[in-house]
């Protein structure tokens, strides 16, 4: 299995709302806090939201009101709820440790698109 599986992407009209999930390796899971990443054609791939070991969170001011981060710790998932999308919020999304490891191994990633 692949360390990180990230999916639920996907086409939503502006306004719209989706959640992301990613199923981590147990080590990598258990070692890092977790976060979510995007990247867009016009943009580095940048951090959105994160969350610690110990359950503190953080968030992109872009998205903070809108996104939230949470885990299931049974399950090894880590999920990011999008509501109120926008199109700048276009991109695709993976998650991985946070801080990142080096080297950062990504995912495959899962397309976002916010359009009408």
């Amino acid at each position: 299995q692949a360390p990180l599986v990230e999916s639920g992407g996907g086409l939503v009209q502006p306004g719209g709302s989706l959640r992301l999930s990613c199923v981590v390796s147990e080590t990598i899971f258990r070692e890092n806090g977790m976060g979510w990443y995007r990247q867009s054609p016009a943009n580095e791939r940048e951090l959105v939201a994160a969350v610690t070991r110990r359950g503190l969170t953080n968030y992109k001011d872009s998205v903070k009101g809108r996104f939230t981060i949470s885990r299931d710790i049974a399950k090894n998932t880590v999920f990011l709820q999008m509501n109120n999308l926008k199109p700048e919020d276009t991109a695709v999304y993976y998650c991985n440790a946070f801080p990142l490891r080096v080297p950062p191994n990504w995912g495959q990633g899962t397309q976002v698109t916010v359009s009408s």
